[in-house]
């Protein structure tokens, strides 16, 4: 009698669909790109939210920001990471770079791309993933201040990892607009 040669199965009747290593690639990267091609709304969202949590300043002051950074933290994180792979350094630059996150360049760089972006726009580390610096590019070109992606970028100040860069921003300008208002008023009563 001779064999007969049963294909092997699994011991279950589910395969996924689409398990290869190509798409698992794409799919960890396609919410990435799609934050770069939408850039410009996202800039108007961002910009928009920004100005809703500075309009929330004294609410945050009265509260104390470092009750607030742990709510505010954890929110952040999971939207910044879902969309853009944060690595919640604590320096968004997010708004200057086309809505590519520099940090996850495989380099770390904050400056721009290394020289070896390979010519299909991939990354020299990382052959399958598309290149930050390209993206970022790409992504500032779409966006209303994108000469914002020629600022020089300070390197990253490691202290701050883990912290909210949101109310860092907002404290920041609110404190921008306190000191502009300021020598306003104090001139007013010197004439």
């Amino acid at each position: 009698m001779a064999k007969v040669f049963r294909p092997f199965h699994p011991k279950t009747a589910y395969v996924p669909e689409g398990t290869s290593p190509e798409r698992r690639i794409a799919a960890k990267y396609s919410i990435r790109l799609w934050c770069v091609r939408w850039a410009r709304l996202l800039e108007w969202l961002y910009n928009t939210f920004a100005e809703m949590l500075l309009g929330l300043h004294p609410l945050w002051n009265a509260i104390g920001y470092g009750r607030v950074e742990r709510p505010m933290k954890f929110v952040e994180r999971r939207v910044k990471e879902f969309m853009f792979d944060c690595r919640m350094c604590g320096q968004c630059v997010l708004s200057s770079t086309g809505m590519s996150c520099p940090m996850n360049c495989p380099k770390s760089l904050r400056n721009g791309p290394c020289g070896g972006v390979r010519a299909d726009g991939n990354c020299e580390v990382e052959p399958d993933m598309p290149c930050v610096w390209v993206q970022a590019w790409e992504g500032s070109q779409r966006m209303r201040a994108s000469d914002q992606i020629l600022t020089v970028q300070k390197p990253v100040d490691q202290s701050l990892r883990e912290t909210s860069a949101w109310l860092r921003s907002t404290a920041a300008k609110a404190a921008e607009r306190r000191d502009a208002a300021e020598p306003a008023a104090g001139g007013e009563g010197t004439s």
